[in-house]
């Protein structure tokens, strides 16, 4: 009998579990000669979250794995913990809050007995405000852009791989990046099923401006050159802005016989000069921060307790 797993972050959660346990433990009947197994990571929730996880493990000791982290480690380090405990022959993963269809899975894993070793569910739709929809679509189209341009148009955060890909990804260890980007670098052409992201029906987001803004500085700086290009690209323009501005200098000295008085200026072009050094600057420490925190050798994630199914986690380096 094959075992497919499904990796669910987990993270102030309490009113989505006990909806979401029984759906994704219900696949089980729609996929004869399989045996499905939960990976539910909590990521140091403090709603109660991480009782209800401890609790199915109890009650399905032989179908769910609760891990529970130390503390906040983040959804990519979560995910990540839940490749590590997850023993099957393929893994999926998915939101807690099942914003995408969790039936679909059936698909994906009959799309990975046909050959696929990466299954993704590719947004078609959003049932999201114009605003977020906006804010969003900006996002993955420059990721599109200056990352990966065969990247989903809405991104994916709803997938299913191989063993193969999961060992990949558990070898590679790396901090502060995107998780499905990471998956996305390794190269497996994808299998794409086409889905329509629904509202959450329970529970609050948890995905903050701050959590958006850390997630897209990781993604741009870990899978695309762009951050450092800036800098190239400003230094060009400023050179080419002050050898604008001394040929004017020059021009109008010979033809007038004196140079502008330019108080403004002068004070304007080094508050410019003076803003472009600083931002050169924050791009340099956040490259420098991440060789820091990789020479470190800290974990990505600390695992306090494991209950249920049980198993030892596989190696980063398997």
């Amino acid at each position: 009998m094959k075992t497919f797993s499904i990796v669910v972050p987990v993270y102030q959660n309490r009113t989505n579990l006990p909806e979401t346990i029984p759906t994704l433990l219900a696949l089980e009947s729609s996929l004869p000669g399989w045996r499905v197994e939960l990976v539910l990571v909590d990521d140091g929730s403090t709603d109660g979250s991480r009782d209800l996880l401890l609790a199915a493990a109890r009650e399905h000791p032989a179908h769910v794995r609760a891990v529970l982290l130390t503390r906040n480690f983040g959804q990519n380090a979560a995910t990540q913990a839940g490749l590590r405990h997850a023993s099957g022959d393929c893994v999926g993963v998915i939101s807690c809050d099942l914003q995408e269809p969790a039936a679909l899975f059936v698909d994906m894993v009959r799309a990975w007995e046909g050959g696929a070793k990466f299954v993704l569910g590719e947004r078609i739709s959003r049932a999201e405000n114009s605003g977020h929809r906006f804010v969003s679509n900006l996002y993955w189209h420059g990721v599109r852009r200056f990352a990966f341009p065969d990247y989903p148009p809405m991104g994916f955060d709803f997938c299913l791989l191989d063993r193969q890909v999961v060992d990949d990804v558990n070898r590679i260890n790396e901090k502060n990046t995107s998780i499905f980007g990471l998956i996305y670098w390794l190269g497996y052409r994808p299998h794409r099923i086409p889905l329509r992201r629904e509202l959450r029906r329970a529970g609050q987001s948890q995905w903050k401006l701050l959590k958006k803004l850390s997630f897209t500085t990781d993604t741009f700086i870990g899978f695309s050159r762009l951050p450092s290009r800036l800098i190239t690209y400003a230094g060009l323009c400023s050179a080419l802005m002050c050898l604008v501005y001394l040929v004017v200098i020059v021009v109008q000295k010979l033809l007038y016989g004196r140079a502008p008085y330019g108080w403004a200026t002068a004070v304007g072009l080094q508050l410019l000069l003076g803003a472009m050094i600083l931002f050169s600057l924050g791009i340099i420490s956040e490259y420098l921060c991440r060789i820091l925190e990789e020479t470190r050798k800290r974990p990505p994630f600390v695992v306090e307790r494991v209950e249920g199914v049980p198993s030892a986690p596989r190696p980063p380096g398997r």
